[in-house]
């Protein structure tokens, strides 16, 4: 029943659509010339419901898989004895496709609070920049900086009220207030947590192999940026959907500082080849 109410008659006739629009044009002193630039409105597919156009495609089975957009990436962050440190790569993928390779996936709330983005980019940038928004309006009314608890309550809440709408997010928002380091995980169902480690994002089983086996709370500064790096490199190594650059910031009692602005991955690979006196094409 599906399929016999979505009308395909634009794919067998495609000209005939098209002559009718020019047609009328026409009659109102146009040219074909000026077409594409005396239309006001947002042109829209020629079909009977082109906003669940989509949706009535996949529902009348004709192409599976057409809404399952495959994403990937992999960001992660963890306490230790000097605050905590977040790290991300830059990749933007589709699938196979890879639509950019220097993605900011970082989020500078405030000048004490980060988060972090996997999964839509566009609901994740959003999203994560409206709650910026909501954070300094909060420090305008309150005369003081939200809380790293109140930052992602504030964040679970609006994922909560739209649970079951088709976002896709995974972020962590992580920072220093007056009870100290905070590290929270929230994702698209309104779920939040708080931890001492988490990663996030489909490179994130190659990333905790990683962390999990280079962790220790009383690291130092210098040894924590580099695991960070180094969890993040062997994720892009090994997942196709994350790549790009690692981004490593460090979280302090004094705010954030930027450790790591825009390491590329592929120098990280042949660098780290080297330590372990491989020639790298292992």
């Amino acid at each position: 029943m599906a399929a016999a109410a979505i009308d395909f008659s634009f794919l067998s006739e495609p000209s005939h659509f098209t002559r009718s629009r020019y047609a009328e044009f026409e009659q109102e002193g146009l040219q074909e010339d000026d077409f594409n630039l005396q239309i006001e409105a947002f042109p829209l597919a020629p079909v009977a419901n082109p906003m669940t156009f989509c949706q009535d495609i996949k529902k009348a089975g004709l192409a599976p898989g057409l809404m399952d957009f495959k994403k990937g990436t992999t960001t992660l962050g963890f306490k230790f004895q000097h605050g905590i440190i977040i790290a991300v790569d830059s990749r933007a993928s589709m699938g196979s496709y890879i639509g950019s390779q220097t993605v900011k996936k970082v989020i500078e709330i405030n000048d004490r609070l980060l988060g972090t983005m996997a999964g839509g980019a566009a609901d994740c940038s959003f999203w994560e920049r409206h709650l910026t928004r909501l954070c300094r309006l909060h420090e305008l009314r309150e005369k003081e900086k939200i809380s790293v608890a109140a930052a992602s309550k504030l964040l679970a809440n609006i994922f909560f009220s739209y649970k079951g709408r088709g976002l896709s997010c995974g972020t962590m928002v992580a920072g220093w207030d007056k009870t100290g380091p905070h590290l929270y995980m929230v994702d698209d169902q309104g779920d939040r947590y708080e931890g001492e480690r988490f990663s996030v994002g489909s490179g994130s089983t190659y990333a905790y192999g990683v962390l999990d086996s280079g962790y220790d709370y009383k690291l130092s500064i210098e040894d924590a940026v580099e695991l960070g790096r180094r969890s993040i490199y062997h994720a892009t190594h090994r997942d196709g959907a994350s790549g790009g650059v690692v981004r490593v910031y460090h979280i302090h009692e004094n705010g954030w500082t930027k450790m790591e602005a825009a390491k590329d991955v592929d120098e990280l690979h042949w660098q780290y080849a080297k330590e372990k006196g491989l020639v790298g094409t292992e």
